[in-house]
Protein backbone atom coordinates (compact mmCIF):
# COMPACT_ATOMS: atom_id res chain seq x y z
CA UNK A 1 0.00 0.00 0.00
CA UNK A 2 1.08 3.56 -0.71
CA UNK A 3 0.30 6.79 1.11
CA UNK A 4 -0.04 10.26 -0.35
CA UNK A 5 2.10 13.20 0.75
CA UNK A 6 4.20 12.10 3.75
CA UNK A 7 6.28 14.48 5.88
CA UNK A 8 8.73 13.88 8.74
CA UNK A 9 8.12 15.35 12.17
CA UNK A 10 9.11 15.16 15.80
CA UNK A 11 6.68 13.70 18.32
CA UNK A 12 6.03 15.97 21.30
CA UNK A 13 2.96 14.73 23.21
CA UNK A 14 -0.23 12.66 23.00
CA UNK A 15 -3.01 14.39 24.93
CA UNK A 16 -5.41 11.49 24.27
CA UNK A 17 -5.76 8.32 22.20
CA UNK A 18 -6.82 10.14 19.08
CA UNK A 19 -4.45 13.07 18.68
CA UNK A 20 -0.76 13.86 18.97
CA UNK A 21 1.25 17.04 18.98
CA UNK A 22 3.94 16.81 16.32
CA UNK A 23 6.50 19.40 15.31
CA UNK A 24 6.47 19.69 11.52
CA UNK A 25 8.68 22.21 9.77
CA UNK A 26 9.32 24.05 13.01
CA UNK A 27 5.63 24.38 13.96
CA UNK A 28 3.63 22.22 16.34
CA UNK A 29 0.64 20.61 14.64
CA UNK A 30 -2.24 18.59 16.08
CA UNK A 31 -2.31 15.26 14.21
CA UNK A 32 -4.78 12.41 14.15
CA UNK A 33 -3.23 9.17 15.47
CA UNK A 34 -4.28 6.24 13.28
CA UNK A 35 -3.90 3.81 16.17
CA UNK A 36 -5.89 3.92 19.40
CA UNK A 37 -3.56 1.44 21.13
CA UNK A 38 -1.21 2.52 23.88
CA UNK A 39 1.98 2.58 21.75
CA UNK A 40 3.87 3.88 24.78
CA UNK A 41 7.14 2.36 23.65
CA UNK A 42 6.80 4.09 20.27
CA UNK A 43 5.43 7.55 20.94
CA UNK A 44 8.11 8.99 23.18
CA UNK A 45 8.97 12.71 23.18
CA UNK A 46 11.60 13.48 20.59
CA UNK A 47 10.91 10.44 18.39
CA UNK A 48 11.02 10.93 14.64
CA UNK A 49 7.58 10.28 13.19
CA UNK A 50 5.96 10.47 9.76
CA UNK A 51 2.62 12.02 8.97
CA UNK A 52 0.38 11.86 5.92
CA UNK A 53 -1.14 15.13 4.80
CA UNK A 54 -4.91 14.91 4.42
CA UNK A 55 -6.55 15.89 1.16
CA UNK A 56 -9.82 16.73 2.90
CA UNK A 57 -10.00 20.47 3.67
CA UNK A 58 -13.03 19.92 5.93
CA UNK A 59 -11.10 17.80 8.44
CA UNK A 60 -10.30 19.14 11.89
CA UNK A 61 -6.74 17.82 11.69
CA UNK A 62 -4.54 18.26 8.62
CA UNK A 63 -2.26 15.27 9.27
CA UNK A 64 -2.42 11.57 10.17
CA UNK A 65 0.44 10.06 12.18
CA UNK A 66 1.32 6.82 10.39
CA UNK A 67 4.88 5.74 11.26
CA UNK A 68 7.61 6.16 13.87
CA UNK A 69 11.31 5.42 14.20
CA UNK A 70 12.32 3.20 17.12
CA UNK A 71 16.08 2.86 17.12
CA UNK A 72 17.02 1.05 13.91
CA UNK A 73 13.40 0.13 13.17
CA UNK A 74 10.89 2.08 11.15
CA UNK A 75 7.47 0.95 12.36
CA UNK A 76 4.19 1.63 10.61
CA UNK A 77 1.53 2.18 13.28
CA UNK A 78 -1.52 2.80 11.08
CA UNK A 79 -4.15 0.39 12.41
CA UNK A 80 -6.02 0.51 9.08
CA UNK A 81 -2.97 -0.67 7.13
CA UNK A 82 -2.79 -4.39 8.09
CA UNK A 83 -6.02 -5.31 6.28
CA UNK A 84 -4.76 -3.64 3.10
CA UNK A 85 -1.46 -5.49 3.42
CA UNK A 86 -3.31 -8.75 4.06
CA UNK A 87 -5.36 -8.30 0.89
CA UNK A 88 -2.07 -8.11 -1.03
CA UNK A 89 -0.54 -11.08 0.79
CA UNK A 90 -3.39 -13.59 0.97
CA UNK A 91 -3.12 -14.72 -2.68
CA UNK A 92 0.41 -15.88 -1.78
CA UNK A 93 -0.78 -17.60 1.40
CA UNK A 94 -3.79 -19.32 -0.17
CA UNK A 95 -2.85 -20.73 -3.59
CA UNK A 96 -5.78 -20.91 -5.99
CA UNK A 97 -7.60 -18.02 -4.33
CA UNK A 98 -10.75 -17.20 -6.32
CA UNK A 99 -12.69 -15.03 -3.88
CA UNK A 100 -11.62 -12.57 -1.21
CA UNK A 101 -14.42 -10.69 0.49
CA UNK A 102 -13.79 -8.23 3.35
CA UNK A 103 -15.82 -7.74 6.50
CA UNK A 104 -17.87 -10.95 6.59
CA UNK A 105 -20.05 -12.02 9.51
CA UNK A 106 -20.01 -15.46 11.07
CA UNK A 107 -21.96 -16.09 14.27
CA UNK A 108 -21.55 -13.09 16.53
CA UNK A 109 -18.27 -11.94 14.97
CA UNK A 110 -17.35 -10.00 11.87
CA UNK A 111 -14.10 -11.29 10.42
CA UNK A 112 -11.73 -9.28 8.28
CA UNK A 113 -11.99 -11.62 5.29
CA UNK A 114 -13.93 -14.54 3.84
CA UNK A 115 -12.01 -16.39 1.13
CA UNK A 116 -12.43 -19.29 -1.24
CA UNK A 117 -9.53 -21.27 -2.66
CA UNK A 118 -10.32 -24.44 -4.55
CA UNK A 119 -12.75 -26.43 -2.42
CA UNK A 120 -11.74 -24.62 0.78
CA UNK A 121 -13.78 -21.87 2.41
CA UNK A 122 -11.88 -19.63 4.81
CA UNK A 123 -12.57 -17.08 7.52
CA UNK A 124 -9.52 -14.92 8.23
CA UNK A 125 -8.83 -12.48 11.05
CA UNK A 126 -5.96 -10.01 10.70
CA UNK A 127 -3.98 -8.57 13.62
CA UNK A 128 -1.50 -5.74 13.16
CA UNK A 129 1.64 -5.97 15.31
CA UNK A 130 3.61 -2.87 16.30
CA UNK A 131 5.20 -4.00 19.59
CA UNK A 132 8.81 -5.20 19.37
CA UNK A 133 10.93 -6.41 22.28
CA UNK A 134 14.43 -7.86 21.85
CA UNK A 135 13.80 -8.89 18.27
CA UNK A 136 10.38 -10.43 18.94
CA UNK A 137 7.07 -9.05 17.70
CA UNK A 138 4.41 -9.36 20.41
CA UNK A 139 0.63 -9.14 20.25
CA UNK A 140 -1.34 -7.58 21.84
CA UNK A 141 0.19 -4.43 23.35
CA UNK A 142 -2.89 -4.10 25.61
CA UNK A 143 -5.54 -6.59 26.77
CA UNK A 144 -8.05 -7.39 24.01
CA UNK A 145 -11.19 -9.30 24.88
CA UNK A 146 -12.32 -8.72 21.32
CA UNK A 147 -9.24 -10.61 20.15
CA UNK A 148 -10.05 -13.52 22.45
CA UNK A 149 -13.62 -13.62 21.10
CA UNK A 150 -12.34 -13.70 17.53
CA UNK A 151 -10.13 -16.71 18.27
CA UNK A 152 -12.99 -18.57 19.94
CA UNK A 153 -15.25 -17.82 16.98
CA UNK A 154 -12.61 -19.06 14.53
CA UNK A 155 -12.70 -22.38 16.40
CA UNK A 156 -16.45 -22.49 15.77
CA UNK A 157 -15.79 -21.91 12.08
CA UNK A 158 -13.59 -25.02 12.07
CA UNK A 159 -16.32 -26.98 13.85
CA UNK A 160 -18.72 -26.10 11.04
CA UNK A 161 -16.43 -27.24 8.25
CA UNK A 162 -14.71 -24.00 7.32
CA UNK A 163 -10.99 -23.36 7.35
CA UNK A 164 -9.85 -20.58 9.66
CA UNK A 165 -6.75 -18.44 9.96
CA UNK A 166 -5.40 -15.65 12.11
CA UNK A 167 -2.80 -13.60 10.25
CA UNK A 168 -0.39 -11.37 12.16
CA UNK A 169 0.85 -8.52 9.99
CA UNK A 170 4.11 -7.31 11.52
CA UNK A 171 4.29 -3.62 10.64
CA UNK A 172 8.09 -3.59 10.53
CA UNK A 173 11.06 -5.54 9.17
CA UNK A 174 13.76 -7.30 11.16
CA UNK A 175 11.95 -9.32 13.86
CA UNK A 176 12.97 -12.94 14.47
CA UNK A 177 9.55 -14.30 15.42
CA UNK A 178 6.02 -13.44 16.51
CA UNK A 179 4.57 -14.52 19.86
CA UNK A 180 1.50 -13.84 21.99
CA UNK A 181 2.16 -11.27 24.70
CA UNK A 182 1.78 -13.57 27.71
CA UNK A 183 2.69 -10.88 30.24
CA UNK A 184 0.18 -8.33 28.97
CA UNK A 185 -2.78 -10.63 28.22
CA UNK A 186 -2.37 -14.28 29.26
CA UNK A 187 -5.99 -15.03 28.27
CA UNK A 188 -5.26 -14.10 24.65
CA UNK A 189 -2.08 -16.18 24.68
CA UNK A 190 -4.00 -19.20 25.97
CA UNK A 191 -6.81 -18.65 23.46
CA UNK A 192 -4.28 -18.55 20.62
CA UNK A 193 -2.69 -21.81 21.71
CA UNK A 194 -6.11 -23.44 21.99
CA UNK A 195 -7.14 -22.14 18.57
CA UNK A 196 -3.99 -23.55 16.97
CA UNK A 197 -4.63 -26.93 18.63
CA UNK A 198 -8.22 -26.76 17.34
CA UNK A 199 -7.06 -26.44 13.74
CA UNK A 200 -6.97 -22.68 13.27
CA UNK A 201 -4.02 -21.78 11.07
CA UNK A 202 -1.71 -19.21 12.69
CA UNK A 203 0.46 -17.24 10.28
CA UNK A 204 2.59 -14.10 10.31
CA UNK A 205 4.19 -11.91 7.66
CA UNK A 206 6.58 -9.01 8.08
CA UNK A 207 6.61 -5.83 6.00
CA UNK A 208 9.00 -3.63 4.12
CA UNK A 209 8.39 -0.16 5.54
CA UNK A 210 9.21 3.24 4.15
CA UNK A 211 7.67 6.51 5.34
CA UNK A 212 5.20 6.33 2.47
CA UNK A 213 4.69 2.61 1.80
CA UNK A 214 3.94 -0.67 3.55
CA UNK A 215 4.54 -3.88 1.59
CA UNK A 216 4.10 -7.50 2.71
CA UNK A 217 7.41 -9.32 2.53
CA UNK A 218 8.28 -12.66 4.15
CA UNK A 219 6.58 -15.20 6.44
CA UNK A 220 7.71 -15.01 10.07
CA UNK A 221 7.88 -17.87 12.57
CA UNK A 222 5.09 -17.90 15.17
CA UNK A 223 6.06 -19.19 18.60
CA UNK A 224 3.08 -20.12 20.72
Amino acid sequence: MTYGTVLPGVFRARPNRFIAQVEIGGETQVCHVKNTGRCRELLVPGATVYVEESRNPARKTKYDLIAVEKGRLLINMDSQAPNKVAAEYLPRLLPGLTLLRPETTFGSSRFDFYAEAGEERWFIEVKGVTLEEDGAALFPDAPTQRGVKHLQELCRCVDQGYRACVLFVVQMKGVRYVAPNQATHPEFAQALREAAAHGVRVEAVDCLVTPGTLTPDQPVEVRL
